[in-house]
């Protein structure tokens, strides 16, 4: 079901006014989202339950509903694949539950003997009296860029975490819903047995991709399937999967004009060794600046990473030509891509220090280069009094638990799975390519390959100062070595340029000192403070964008999706000025 998301309701109440709910809900859901339908509700003893689809003009059977599944998403739409499900049980439970891999997000909230629940965090919305920002929520944005599950931007509201499920028994007799029981579905850790062996581990290793791509193209028949191409290696890797399966390909790549350091090439010439045609997209500021909030109306959430936007364009293009688009997202997380490396270094030291643990989990929360550390000079004071009582290592230590990984590099590895993948990644690629009516598919996200990567040795994950060496090492045939052995370091958003140059003035409407203000949260000269680099010496060069970026994404968010006054423009803040202009002034108020 492409483009398709649900919400529905279980507990204890009246039937009547339930359905009656249920229907105003999906009639005040977006436009943007499509037509609804809804099921009828149901009533097993004393307990009632039903589900209304947004964005398609089908819903579950009810043979489905009577198989105990009453809705279900799977990001990639192949058959069988459930990657968000709401289960009601026959003895009165109702399980809400998600994948390892986080593709498919999925939200609840409670009211009396009610839990509704939904797959977008807007549909939820008209269920609170009345709905506030959770600073919880907020402060996990600015630290991480995400918001970290269970928690939401939005007080009462909870997300069930990947991997995870939430149960629910209810009690007829009393007609009353127990508190939710989670259950974790499977752990990232490292097996008993240890591959060592080069030669076997590149032999597997081909074998499990072959088979992983083989398990996403079954449904396939003649027409072509999409690939973002970045040129770097896990992308590349998957084209060359597809191409050697023998599906028709049309790879697209990002096209950032002159601004930052172009990649494109790298991508046209994976294309040519492949002999796939190649669409190179557009992604300049001004398709950047106009494409910005129908991208914040898609993802649902705030995600403050600056690929959103420019992943946005590639699907829009893409669902031009294909129902089906393919990515290389994942394999930095299976195959210890290079930002372990100085963790790695961070936590060989740390064991030798009294406060170890402590230390190592503060420098891992660092490595997100966002707002932790800078507090007191981000938040109005009334906030800022609020995150004191909050500790943001709490939301790493699950991923973060030695318990499971005796080996540091799988321990980073479980990280990365957990974190940046399956609560950034992978559910903002499967909205943004929802919004634009196609499914997405990552054959990394595969967990037979997943789960045999817990088995392999530190050095044949990195081999000195070359990250993924397995993978590299398996896959070398596939590609040209220029692809194979060049050093990758993410996609290169010119987010910074984009704020000096092209964005500078309008910078001056979205962070503006009123409107920050009005807002209560972030300090109204947060903006003139990040490019004036008055935050600290951990904020300059690229970070400046990086952050611009975060604090613009969550405005938008807040005013678009939330729905919150914007409050009045102030002229006081330096991007009225021309760039030049306020750089010569500042420069002359230092030297006098």
């Amino acid at each position: 079901m492409t483009n398709c998301q649900f919400i529905g309701y279980w507990g204890y109440g009246n039937l009547e006014n339930l359905e009656q709910q249920l229907s105003n809900l999906l009639n005040a859901a977006p436009a943007t989202l499509g037509t609804a339908k809804q099921l009828a509700g149901f009533r097993k003893g004393n307990c009632c339950y039903g589900v209304g689809w947004i964005g398609s003009d089908r819903g579950l059977s009810e043979a489905a509903i009577d198989n105990d599944i009453i809705a279900t998403l799977s990001a990639s739409g192949l058959p069988h694949s459930h990657d968000a499900w709401v289960q009601v049980t026959p003895n009165n439970r109702l399980i809400l539950g998600r994948e390892p891999f986080g593709r498919v997000p999925l939200y609840w909230t409670q009211g009396e003997q009610i839990i509704w629940f939904a797959s977008r965090l807007q549909l939820l919305f008209p269920i609170l009296a009345t709905p506030q920002v959770s600073i919880p929520g907020l402060y996990g944005y600015s630290c991480f860029s995400y918001v970290p599950t269970p928690l939401t931007p939005v007080e009462q509201i909870l997300a069930i975490p990947a991997g995870t499920q939430q149960i629910w028994q209810g009690c007829d007799e009393q007609q009353i819903i127990a508190t939710a029981q989670p259950e974790r579905l499977l752990q990232w850790q490292e097996k008993t047995a240890v591959i060592q062996e080069e030669e076997t581990a590149i032999k597997q290793l081909q074998i499990l991709l072959q088979d992983a791509i083989q398990r996403q193209i079954n449904d396939l028949t003649s027409e072509p399937v999409g690939v973002f191409l970045s040129g770097g290696l896990d992308s590349s890797v998957v084209a060359a999967l597809l191409v050697q399966a023998g599906v028709k390909v049309q790879a697209y790549t990002l096209d950032f004009g002159d601004a930052g350091i172009p990649e494109w090439f790298y991508a046209e010439q994976v294309a040519e060794f492949l002999n796939i045609p190649l669409v190179k997209v557009d992604a300049t500021p001004r398709r950047i600046q106009k494409a910005m909030i129908p991208t914040v109306q898609a993802l649902d959430l705030p995600f403050g990473d600056g690929v959103t936007v420019p992943l946005f364009l590639l699907a829009q293009a893409a669902s031009q030509e294909t129902r089906i688009i393919f990515n290389g997202e994942g394999g930095d997380q299976l195959f210890a891509g290079w930002t372990n490396k100085p963790l790695i270094a961070a936590g060989v030291y740390n064991t030798e220090h009294p406060a170890g643990e402590e230390v190592f989990t503060q420098h891992y929360l660092r490595t997100f280069h966002r707002l932790y550390g800078y507090e007191h000079q981000v938040y109005q004071p009334e906030i800022y009094s609020q995150v004191q009582q909050l500790c943001p290592q709490d939301w790493l230590q699950e991923a973060l638990d030695p318990t499971f990984n005796t080996s540091l590099l799988h321990r980073l590895r479980r990280a990365t799975l957990m974190l940046k993948g399956a609560q950034n990644i992978h559910p903002r690629a499967t909205n943004l390519a929802f919004a634009n009516g196609v499914n997405v598919r990552s054959p990394f996200c595969d967990l037979p390959l997943a789960e045999w990567t817990f088995q392999l040795s530190g050095e044949l994950c990195l081999r000195g100062a070359c990250e993924k060496y397995i993978l590299k090492r398996a896959v070398e045939n596939w590609l040209p070595p220029d692809i194979i052995w060049r050093e990758k370091r993410g996609m290169g958003v010119p987010l910074t340029s984009w704020c000096f140059n092209h964005f500078w003035h309008q910078i001056g409407t979205w962070l503006n000192p009123g409107r920050l203000r009005a807002e209560g949260r972030f300090s109204p000269q947060l903006a003139a403070q990040v490019v004036g680099d008055e935050l600290g010496g951990g904020i300059r060069g690229r970070r400046i964008g990086e952050i611009l970026w975060l604090l613009i994404i969550w405005q938008l968010w807040r005013t678009t999706v939330f729905g919150e006054e914007v409050g009045s423009l102030s002229w006081h803040h330096p991007f009225g000025l021309p760039r030049w202009l306020w750089s010569y002034s500042n420069r002359w108020k230092e030297e006098n």
